[in-house]
């Protein structure tokens, strides 16, 4: 075996130039090819205690898996992956590695971290390009499961229970299976050709996908108990989205931040002649400082905006997104205005401002100047609006990034299914919500967090529902 790396420093991920990536959609990180994935891998210490398994949601066996790495057998990879992970290829571009598995690396102590997540690509994409073996369906144990929803949360259970012979059933209400996989990441950041793979394994698996079923209006959780499932899971995200409460939000040009992306990304408005009606070109401003907010920028620097800016209201320290794409989208030109917070959105129906309106688009977003004064409940600064400060910015779009919520039409149409104040269903430590035999996991019960952790949640209804259902 070839000698440890005892570099201080990652191998660094190849990208596309920002010159070209602003005006393209296709992927901007490359990935490792097999030369710079085994000398990363040659980084890793292969800790006795793995640390870095204690910070993945789904505990992948992160030393095991880059072992194999080390020795070229990339498909031994990616079977320890997959033990773990029903979506190893999406995990290794969306995972936020850096707070979790990296975040827990030793060789981060004195150096970077291990490229955990840019090994985890290299191997499924290696598998995905190599493999022609297509998973087997298991003996069926005579149980049937209802998943609602196709992000992760469901995707993850629905993979788990297959693999133990489960007979289950996602029902999506798109007419593409994948949540937000689909609708809201971007394909320069996750390639659906990716997800659809992932997809396909589970349907090699035997899992049944039906699109265009909306659970609560075309059927209902208690008709799924009805029908004869033995357990439903719901994971059906967080896709109600907040807005400000401040004037001017209904004028034309103001969008949900899953609105623009769901038209960029599911409904492929970036493409000529689009089906779907959605800005291009002007300005730009985007309101919020997450990876969805970085999202809809990206994508609107990509469909033709002369100028996008992101509006957040505390600084760069304690922007949400990951750094990976804050720096890219810096990269890229994107302009940071921090420390400030929207006051208005003006347009020609505001009386006050009669300028031409562009076709009835908004005319500009008003801002206050921010600083951070005190700490909130959670540790944060809290901005405080600097007195006579205003300032405009001419724009004529407005995309708002500032949070989901779980839609309320599972918990209306579902008798006995309590949420919380913020509509989140509420379950025990299992998953298992207040309805008997029904289940819940990812945003829909947190609300809108990373993809990772709602895997991490459909793995832990998966391993509930196996236990109560084959005891």
């Amino acid at each position: 075996m070839a000698k440890p790396n005892m570099s201080l420093i990652k191998n660094p991920m190849p990208t596309e130039s920002p010159e070209v990536r602003a005006h393209s959609f296709s992927e901007v990180a490359k990935g490792y090819d097999k030369d710079t994935a085994l000398d990363e891998a040659l980084r890793c210490l292969g800790c006795k205690n793995m640390p870095c398994v204690s910070g993945c949601p789904v505990n992948v066996r992160i030393p095991d898996f880059i072992a194999k790495v080390k020795e070229c057998d990339f498909e031994g990879a990616y079977k320890i992956i997959s033990e773990s992970s029903s979506l190893p290829a999406v995990c290794g571009r969306v995972c936020p590695q850096e707070t979790q598995c990296e975040a827990k690396c030793v060789r981060g102590i004195k150096g970077e971290p291990v490229g955990i997540g840019r090994l985890e690509r290299f191997v499924a994409d290696w598998h995905n390009e190599h493999s022609t073996e297509a998973p087997t369906p298991k003996e069926p144990n005579g149980k049937r499961v209802a998943i609602v929803g196709s992000g992760p949360s469901g995707l993850t259970c629905a993979g788990d229970l297959a693999r133990l012979g489960f007979e289950v059933t996602v029902f999506e209400a798109l007419h593409t299976a994948g949540g937000v996989l689909v609708y809201g990441i971007p394909e320069f950041r996750l390639p659906k050709s990716i997800v659809k793979k992932e997809v396909d394994n589970l349907l090699s698996l035997g899992v049944k996908i039906e699109t265009n079923v909306i659970i609560g209006k075309t059927l209902t959780v208690d008709e799924l108990l009805e029908d004869g499932y033995d357990a439903v899971f719901i994971g059906s995200g967080a896709g109600l989205p907040s807005f400000m409460g401040i004037p001017g939000e209904g004028l034309k040009g103001v969008y949900s931040a899953n609105e623009f992306l769901t038209r960029t990304n599911l409904m492929k408005a970036y493409k000529e002649n689009p089906e779907t009606p959605i800005m291009k070109g002007g300005r730009v401003a985007v309101v919020g400082g997450g990876n969805v907010a970085m999202d809809a920028a990206r994508c609107a620097l990509r469909l033709g905006a002369e100028k996008v800016y992101i509006v957040y209201r505390r600084s760069m320290e304690e922007l949400p997104a990951r750094r990976e794409e804050v720096e890219h989208a810096a990269e890229e030109g994107i302009e940071f205005r921090l420390l400030s917070n929207p006051k208005e959105i003006i347009g020609y129906e505001n009386k006050e401002d009669r300028r031409d309106p562009k076709n009835g688009f908004v005319t500009a977003i008003r801002c206050v100047k921010m600083e951070l004064g005190e700490p909130d409940e959670r540790g944060r600064r809290r901005p405080v609006e600097i007195p006579d400060s205003d300032f405009t910015l001419e724009v004529d779009t407005v995309i708002m990034s500032i949070g989901t919520t779980p839609n309320p039409l599972i918990k209306s149409t579902t008798e006995g299914l309590e949420v919380n104040s913020r509509g989140g269903i509420i379950v025990n430590a299992d998953g298992l919500t207040s309805k008997a035999a029904v289940y819940a996991g990812g945003d829909a019960v947190t609300g809108a967090a990373t993809v990772i952790s709602a895997m991490g949640a459909g793995k832990t209804a998966a391993r509930a529902i196996a236990e109560s259902l084959l005891k």
